[in-house]
């Protein structure tokens, strides 16, 4: 299923991601390599990738509920190729701030081109995103939906920054609690994926209104998927997963069964309290956790917020193909182990 609806999207999806990229100037000698680098076209030698470095999930997302609110979604491709643009912008500050070495397999742009390049490179994405937002009208969108489709856009960009603060700020901060947190991922992948549905939706109708149901569904679809994340970071399979499960507590990422568990144990709170952590401290975490019940918790909050989008779902009433394929979407997140 998944395919399908990514093979139906992907070439007219990359040929206007490349179409908006086209506009970086020939007179920066290395910016442009620098921009298609992170979005997977190029190697650090400006020499074609050979390897996936990303699904597109997002912007497909767009598409498809586009065409789910009956839609022509080439009508929105531009649209799907500003909020890649933009979530690429975002890794490349991510990693930067996360002093991240390795994305995909391969070095993060500033361990390529160093800090200062990467904050340029990332900015010229965030320009980018924008860039192909301004061409919604070459595509037939009316001019009052592009300005709705703005307004929305906007407001996600507040909401990213003030998530990646949060993000930031809990690092260093001892008592975060479980409220605080579903706050903080709020503002990160499930606002990005929120726009996502309610610009397609919007491109499809024009009707603000009737967007409004889209963007519930994904906000909650968005907070469900992270926690699903977090589940998996501890107890999920190292061979299905691609990393040890070990990694989310040997970094002491402060995740919703942690934060839980930290609420819970003060033996816990002792071994997070170290400044490294070995796989013995590992093992004991997670055997504090699972005596808690601290994956039941998070499952439980899975749940909820799985079922919120279920019911905003229901309220946008999704039609034909498309329709069926966001379904399938969704139950498929709701069951993954990857």
């Amino acid at each position: 299923m998944f395919e399908e609806f990514m093979r139906r999207y992907a070439a007219d999806l990359d040929e206007t991601m490349r179409r908006v990229v086209d506009a970086v100037p020939d007179t920066a000698p290395g910016l442009s390599v620098m921009v298609r680098y992170p979005l997977g076209w190029v190697d650090e030698q400006n020499q074609p990738y050979p390897k996936s470095t990303g699904k597109r999930i997002r912007p497909m997302f767009l598409l498809l509920c586009n065409e789910a609110a009956g839609g022509d979604w080439h009508q929105a491709l531009y649209a799907a190729a500003s909020v890649e643009l933009l979530h690429n912008f975002s890794l490349v500050h991510d990693d930067i701030q996360d002093d991240s070495s390795i994305r995909h397999s391969r070095p993060t742009v500033w361990r390529v081109w160093g800090r200062p390049n990467a904050i340029n490179a990332g900015d010229l994405l965030f320009a980018l995103s924008y860039a192909a937002l301004n061409r919604l009208d070459e595509a037939g969108v009316p001019p009052e939906t592009i300005m709705a489709i703005w307004r929305v856009f906007n407001q996600t960009n507040l909401e990213l920054t003030r998530g990646q603060h949060l993000d930031m700020r809990f690092e260093g901060q001892s008592n975060v609690t479980v409220d605080e947190y579903i706050s903080m991922i709020s503002g990160k992948s499930a606002a990005l994926l929120s726009a996502c549905a309610q610009i397609g939706a919007l491109i499809a109708t024009g009707d603000y209104d009737r967007s409004l149901p889209y963007a519930q569904f994904a906000l909650n679809m968005g907070i469900a998927f992270q926690i699903r994340d977090d589940i998996l970071g501890i107890w999920g399979e190292e061979a299905v997963i691609g990393k040890s499960a070990a990694t989310d507590i040997l970094s002491k990422k402060k995740s919703l069964p942690v934060l839980y568990g930290l609420q819970q144990s003060q033996q816990l709170v002792d071994i997070y309290s170290k400044d490294e952590l070995n796989e013995a401290d590992v093992q004991a975490a997670v055997e504090l956790l699972d005596s808690i019940d601290a994956k039941q918790f998070a499952m439980e909050k899975e749940q909820l917020y799985y079922d919120r989008a279920l019911q905003s779902l229901d309220q946008a009433d999704p039609q034909g193909q498309a329709g069926q394929w966001l379904r399938q979407f969704v139950a498929v997140l709701f069951r993954r182990n990857y």
